[in-house]
């Protein structure tokens, strides 16, 4: 599987969604490679789950405009 560049889409009302090769690194410095084609990332602040998403943001009425957040 040849590697894309990443692409980060703000969802309307939603998490961000993360589409190609992502590797965490967290406070300690750990590497975790994420093998799976995309993930979502909270933005409202609520999720149980951070830094990913939950589903939270919609019992919570988080609302915020969708665009594109980055893609190099």
């Amino acid at each position: 599987m040849a590697e894309k560049d990443p692409l980060i889409d703000v969802r309307e009302n939603g998490p961000y969604l993360v589409q190609g090769p992502l590797k965490f690194v967290n406070a300690q410095g750990d590497e975790e490679v994420i093998d799976r084609p995309w993930i979502a990332l909270c933005r409202c602040g609520h999720s149980k789950q951070k830094p990913f998403c939950d589903g939270t943001h919609s019992s919570a009425g988080f609302q915020a405009e969708k665009g594109e957040f980055y893609k190099p």
